[in-house]
């Protein structure tokens, strides 16, 4: 079972500084956990969501075990007519990792996705204008 309370130290301004987000556990469920940051309300969300698929076997494969952590926060921004309107922003990461990997492909492949959601001459024009 993950922690009941989860803290990130997160560079928000991109610059080397961090600030801590602590994240508290809001709900749980089978296959689902839900953590509220500090600034979580009904009238606008922040909130980190883990859930998890079981692997199923399939003949002599033992299955995949799917994963996924979604970050969730509303936020405004202006509508077509002028006019504001409240929308979430998400980011998300889902991994599928076969029964029996080892530890170290697992942690590679998450370290790879680290690095690349932080290489920012890569993601700044990907997120802001769609660039492939």
């Amino acid at each position: 079972m993950l922690p009941n309370s989860i803290t990130l130290a997160v560079d928000e301004a991109n610059t080397g500084s961090t600030t801590n987000h602590v994240l508290s556990r809001a709900e749980e469920g089978a296959s689902k956990s839900v953590y509220y940051d500090a600034d979580h309300t009904v009238a606008a969300r922040n909130e980190v969501a883990f859930a998890r698929t079981f692997p199923k076997q399939s003949g002599n494969f033992y299955g995949t075990l799917r994963t996924n952590v979604k970050f969730t926060k509303d936020i405004t921004v202006p509508g077509v007519n002028g006019e504001n309107i409240k929308t979430p922003v998400i980011g998300e990461a889902s991994f599928s990792f076969p029964v029996g990997v080892d530890n170290a492909t697992a942690t590679l492949i998450r370290q790879k996705l680290v690095a690349m959601l932080d290489y920012d001459a890569v993601m700044d024009p990907f997120h802001d204008q769609g660039q492939i």
